[in-house]
């Protein structure tokens, strides 16, 4: 997303979008194709695990690809930078335990309500109290007590929304305090060195095979590594407004996948409330296009995110 890496889009030529757009594209099924490579390590190594082995191969690429000077960061830029770390941790343990119990599809949907409620509160038109309507009948939808039961594993989706949230706009402080994108490598690094205790316990305690493993890693380039470099060549193509607009396919990609390849089956209504949580986020971005923001409120990625 724009505030993960610390930049904004200019203005590109036309001819240069349809590249970007297709860039992005690509971003977004890198993205919840890793998601789901993930999730078939969790019998073995837990949304934890795969997560903590996520979080070191995007710092192993991102750290020496940035090379942050941390020595000469001051307090007025470290807190918000650990700060950064802790809730990019959490997005990602967030998501991954609510793909665990919820399916894929409707636990990115309900990741993507943070960045539509950052848009929402950072909207200065009447419409958008429309787009939060839709939003709110799509959440609805999806928590339909015929289809899902699980508030734990919807719980843990709002979870990785707040934190996704927290995510934005952290990064706009330190977007605004670090220079280019070493704020953001750096809170990569500590999230981190946050988990490599986490990944040497499950790693030592529990047998782990090497499909497990290669699942865990695959999750961190196709989540991390790749949405983030297809992210920074699509920014200098496409528009702002229609990179978050893109982004927006994410959910939907999910939801095919979990169908397809994870075989997670989604009655009619969770799938409406999917279109509508999707609408409502493109729609409030579209809305947002013609007023001057400081900043873009976009993300996945990748790696993160999502």
């Amino acid at each position: 997303m724009i505030e993960t890496m610390g930049v904004s889009a200019a203005s590109p030529q036309p001819s240069r979008r349809a590249g970007g757009a297709a860039t992005l594209v690509a971003s977004a099924l890198s993205n919840q194709l890793g998601a789901a490579t993930g999730s078939l390590a969790f019998p073995v190594m837990g949304p934890v695990g795969v997560v903590a082995v996520r979080q070191l191969v995007a710092a192993i690429v991102l750290v020496p690809l940035v090379r942050p000077r941390l020595r000469e960061l001051e307090w007025s830029q470290w807190w918000p930078i650990l700060l950064l770390a802790v809730s990019f941790g959490t997005m990602n343990l967030g998501l991954y335990a609510s793909i665990q119990s919820i399916g894929l599809g409707l636990a990115v949907t309900l990741e993507f309500l943070g960045p539509l409620a950052v848009a929402l509160i950072s909207s200065r038109q009447k419409a958008s109290a429309l787009c939060a309507v839709a939003a709110a009948v799509g959440v609805i939808a999806i928590m339909q007590p015929q289809a899902s039961m699980d508030f734990v594993g919807i719980g843990l989706g709002l979870i990785a929304a707040c934190s996704w949230a927290a995510y934005i706009l952290l990064n706009r402080t330190v977007g605004r305090r670090v220079q280019g994108i070493q704020g953001t490598a750096a809170a990569t690094g500590v999230s981190a060195m946050l988990f490599l205790p986490v990944a040497v316990v499950i790693f030592m305690s529990q047998p782990v095979d090497g499909f497990s493993v290669t699942c865990a890693v695959g999750a961190g380039i196709l989540a991390s590594v790749l949405p983030y470099v297809a992210d920074l060549i699509a920014l200098r193509r496409v528009p702002a407004h229609l990179f978050g607009v893109l982004m927006s396919i994410n959910p939907v990609f999910a939801a095919l996948i979990g169908a397809v390849a994870l075989h997670e089956e989604l009655a009619v209504g969770q799938w409406a409330g999917i279109g509508l949580i999707v609408a409502a986020n493109a729609a409030v971005l579209l809305l947002g296009r013609n007023v001057k923001p400081r900043q873009s409120h976009k993300e996945q990625r990748h790696d993160a995110g999502g």
